[in-house]
């Protein structure tokens, strides 16, 4: 089949996207719509004395200001931490308000405080100019260590040492005795720097009221940039005490999201609380300066990590601590994401026996954090590969070898990890194996010599990794036949650009024979969609497409028996292979199409005109577990600390693959992001009053075509077992590998010198200090 599973065909969805078809948020107007700007924060912590709006009320256009003052005078809600988590004594860790408009402090830079409502943007963001706050500013922290010192100003009273939670995992005292009777001990202690995800597409939102039946107000809707319309519905009814079905939430194209669009934010409650007000479409989209001081931020973590190896070198136990930067309030999710969601895959593809995790969650006066590509396992598997890497420096056996040593193999699936999760498939050596040929590390020698000739330093480094995803709640998928043969496919899944469009056709294909053109795919609107889980942890095609094949079954099923009729034959006797019904032993068959086109006719008049409609609702029974072997070579100019990554190799098991091109360019997208962040991104903030000092695209780099190396990837497909597809998610994977293999590589590249670890991002001006300060140390030996 040309449109299978399997085939690397062109995604479908491009061509309108291409010639300006697409429909982003900020496309978006409605009928005599409003606009709204935000009147942000100055400083980092203060308190909040009087607000003066009459000013801003006086200019021409402006319709309305609004305060915390109005939001709580109709009882509106606080943007919910939904992470279920409990300290180590227990207890539950420290839940503080996140109102959508600042109340008695803001506590972080661009933190809102007021919205101003204006029949045009420029009337609304002049007039947000000129309303006078009243700030009694403070000193504010915003080092993730730093946070955690005695005597540091709190960010919330009721959080003592400005400690959110301290919570573990694993089993310490074996990881002692572990460490105390190795032969050798191994530590590492590594920053993981916090990044913005600075999608193509900012964060929008048009927020408005349906007419009513008589004529009145009716119900909310608002179209939002997100990642899945769903779980925003709940919190926005919650929020503005209105049932669920009086909210309807819409998402149409989405220019990335990276896990950041998946979240509630402010900005989103205080439009639909504005157009409720106004009875009046609201309308409100980021800047870039304004998404860099209003997004979540991602990563920021500090770790020590301990290694006991026995003479062999073998792993014998592993200690991690950690501190992770939460932010001024707490994200949905910001944190599972340094706990549960990455923790457990600290073990990574190793038989390491005894693992324990110990993590502080801190506040600070940042931006929130919360899950960015990867959410949790990229800061495990960097972690880990940094450490791995420099025992096999420290033992002698090298970087391959040691893992080598170490792999859990193939013939142990299913594993039991010590840290709960347990392991379908996985053939580690062999990606190795394949990843070592293909970036001929066999000639790296040459090359490093061939470079030193030029007066440049060249080096390699290789980073494995494996991450648990695809799992967790169900998806739901409604496979709709109409009576002329056509299929819409309703799924609570949200693309944002990844190619889901494409994929479901060809799983459709694949198990309705019907062409790409006969399939229209619906997401992203409450009204149509009636429940869903959203996108985020590489789940959208693993969980949705399978719930989508399961689906494409059920149709299958209903439509044997009308296709039975048909064919004056038994149900028993009816075959269905390539979009057609045939009976078993003879030639005699009946399309798709016809037996649709039977089954609307035979349907009362006045129905649907549909054919067949099933839902089906999959939950998979566990997560799947794709893994793989990243190479990068590196070349560093030691008179300016230039890094360019010259060739990059990527071996990775991502089980059955339903398009191997929409699979190639996930993993292109992650390794950019995972150079990005290895080399020039860097959120950085002015210890002494908390401004951003990396608040847009002057101060803060993101990876250009010209820093990307030429990327060669092979598939090594294992199905895994926990769908029944044997896809493994893939999404996440190239901001998983890269991060730790260009460091690795970085590090072997300056390993004469004697460095033998240095933290991201290794931007230029880190890499010549690191260079001069070797220098200057072998000099004085």
């Amino acid at each position: 089949m040309k449109f299978g599973i399997g085939q690397a065909v062109p995604r479908t969805e491009d061509a309108r996207l291409l010639t300006g078809g697409g429909r982003y948020t900020d496309d978006v107007s409605l009928p005599g719509q409003a606009y709204a700007a935000f009147v942000r924060s100055p400083h980092a912590f203060a308190a909040i004395g009087a607000i003066d709006t009459a000013d801003a009320l006086a200019q021409p256009g402006v319709l309305a200001v609004y305060t915390v003052a109005d939001l709580d005078a109709e009882q509106v809600g606080m943007i919910p931490c939904q992470a279920v988590l409990k300290q180590r004594d227990g207890s539950r860790y420290v839940r503080t308000p996140r109102p959508a408009l600042a109340k008695g402090f803001v506590r972080h830079v661009g933190d809102p405080v007021a919205i101003v409502v204006a029949e045009t943007l420029d009337a609304a963001r002049d007039a947000a100019e000129l309303v006078m706050v009243d700030y009694e500013d403070r000193e504010p922290v915003t080092g993730t260590m730093d946070a955690l010192e005695p005597g540091r100003p709190l960010v919330w009273d009721e959080a003592p040492n400005n400690l959110c939670f301290d919570w573990d995992t694993g089993d310490e005292a074996a990881v002692e005795a572990a460490l105390a009777g190795a032969a050798r001990v191994v530590e590492l202690e590594i920053v993981n720097n916090r990044v913005v995800a600075n999608p193509m597409e900012g964060r929008a939102c048009v927020a408005g009221v349906e007419a009513g039946a008589d004529g009145g107000p009716g119900r909310l809707l608002i179209y939002v940039t997100s990642q899945g319309v769903h779980g925003l519905q709940k919190q926005f009814a919650k929020m503005l005490n209105e049932p669920d079905e009086r909210i309807r939430v819409l998402t149409t194209d989405v220019g990335g999201g990276f896990g950041m669009k998946l979240f509630n934010y402010p900005e989103y409650v205080a439009c639909l609380f504005a157009a409720r007000r106004l009875n009046r479409a609201v309308k409100w989209a980021a800047d870039r300066t304004e998404g860099f001081v209003s997004d979540d931020h991602g990563r920021d973590h500090v770790s020590k990590a301990r290694l006991a190896l026995d003479a062999d070198g073998r792993f014998l136990g592993l200690r991690v601590d950690t501190v992770a930067n939460l932010g001024a309030y707490l994200s949905n999710y910001g944190p599972f994401i340094p706990t549960d969601a990455g923790s457990a895959m600290l073990v990574g593809s190793y038989r390491t026996p005894a693992v324990y995790v110990r993590v502080k969650g801190v506040f600070t006066n940042t931006q929130p954090v919360d899950a960015y590509r990867g959410a949790g396992r990229p800061e495990a598997a960097y972690l880990l590969e940094r450490l791995i890497d420099h025992a096999g420096r420290v033992t002698g056996l090298g970087p391959a070898e040691i893992r080598r040593r170490n792999f859990i193999p193939p013939t142990a699936m299913p594993y039991a990890t010590p840290m709960g999760q347990v392991y379908d498939t996985g053939e580690f050596v062999q990606n190795l194996e394949d990843g070592l040929v293909l970036a001929d590390m066999a000639g790296l020698p040459a090359r490093k010599a061939e470079a030193r000739a030029r007066g440049k330093l060249r080096g390699a480094g290789l980073s494995t990794y494996i991450e648990a995803c695809s799992g967790g709640g169900p998806e739901q998928a409604t496979v709709q036949v109409n009576g002329d043969g056509k299929v819409v496919l309703l799924i609570g899944t949200q693309t944002n650009g990844q190619g889901h469009e494409t994929a479901y056709k060809q799983i459709l294909a694949d198990r309705l024979g019907v062409p790409p053109e006969d399939v229209e795919v619906v997401q992203g609107d409450t009204d149509r969609v009636t429940w869903g889980a959203g996108t985020g942890g590489s789940r959208s095609v693993p969980v949705g497409g399978s719930a989508l094949a399961e689906g494409a079954a059920m149709v299958v099923k209903t439509a044997t028996a009308v296709a039975a009729d048909l064919l004056e034959t038994a149900e028993v006797d009816v075959e269905f292979a390539d979009g057609r019904f045939t009976v078993v032993g003879t030639d005699r068959a009946v399309t798709l199409k016809e037996v649709a086109a039977k089954a609307a006719a035979d349907k009362p008049a006045g129905a649907d005109g549909l054919a067949f409609s099933e839902v089906a609702r999959w939950t998979p029974p566990a997560s799947t577990f794709p893994n793989g072997c990243h190479i990068a070579e590196v070349e560093v100019d030691p008179a300016t600390g230039v890094v360019d990554v010259l060739r990059y190799t990527v071996v990775d098991d991502f089980g059955t693959v339903v398009n191997p091109m929409l699979v190639i360019g996930q993993i292109h997208g992650g390794v950019a992001q995972g150079l990005g962040q290895a080399l020039q991104e860097r959120v950085v903030f002015d210890p002494d009053n908390g401004q951003l000092l990396s608040g847009s695209f002057m101060d803060y780099q993101m990876p250009r075509a010209v820093d990307m190396p030429p990327i060669e990837v092979k598939l090594n497909s294992v199905p895994s077992t926990t769908n029944m597809l044997g896809m493994k998610g893939a999404g996440e994977a190239g901001a998983i590998g890269a991060p730790p293999a260009i460091i690795n590589a970085l590090v072997d590249a300056l390993s004469d010198l004697g460095i033998t670890h240095i933290d991201m991002p290794a931007t230029p001006e880190s890499v010549w200090a690191a260079i001069r300060h070797a220098e200057g140390r072998m000099a004085a030996d």
